[in-house]
């Protein structure tokens, strides 16, 4: 954990709050995080950590090389959006390292929880669940059994998951008292 102290961090904590809203606001209402969102907000994060010091810069460039990573992978599994992906690099940043790894299960839950509720919304629980256990076979059996569906496929459930990795990262920075 960081030892930061809150004072300096506090416009760092100040602009993650502007661009968890905004991301938010963005993914809900028209299905996409604009680039101005994800890149400036990257660039906001490591410029306020510089202001911090070498050691929180380069906690901010090692937590947005875990969120590409992340995002790089799912993108092109096909199973998240550019956009989203993105944000997982802009919110690593923010978060730097130790405090986004540890964010990471309450994303990954937040966003399990969000595509129950589209998909019983939607009512399309049971073939959704269908549809993942065959993913799930395709997965464990290397493609010899199952469908591996993507975004791309004919009834694939779509959910915001920006939501799910704003809710993930301001529950572990607000609730767990992660230091930024």
């Amino acid at each position: 954990m960081s030892t930061h102290s809150l004072a300096p961090s506090a416009p760092l904590a100040a602009v993650l709050i502007v661009v968890l809203i905004l991301a938010v606001w963005f993914d809900v209402s028209e299905q996409r995080i604009p680039n101005w969102i994800t890149v400036g907000g990257l660039v906001g994060a490591l410029v306020l950590r510089a202001f911090l010091g070498l050691d929180a810069v380069q906690a901010g460039v090692l937590g947005g090389a875990l969120g590409f990573s992340l995002g790089i992978l799912l993108f092109a599994a096909g199973v998240m959006g550019a956009g989203d992906g993105k944000f997982l690099v802009t919110v690593g940043a923010f978060l730097g390292f130790g405090a986004f790894l540890r964010s990471l299960p309450l994303i990954g839950a937040f966003g399990g929880v969000l595509a129950l509720a589209v998909t019983i919304k939607n009512g399309t629980l049971i073939p959704t669940l269908l549809r993942f256990r065959g993913l799930i076979f395709y997965f464990v059996t290397f493609g010899r059994i199952g469908e591996r569906r993507t975004l791309s496929t004919p009834g694939a459930v779509t959910v915001p998951y920006g939501v799910a990795v704003a809710a993930g990262a301001a529950m572990a920075w607000l609730g767990w008292g992660l230091t930024l």
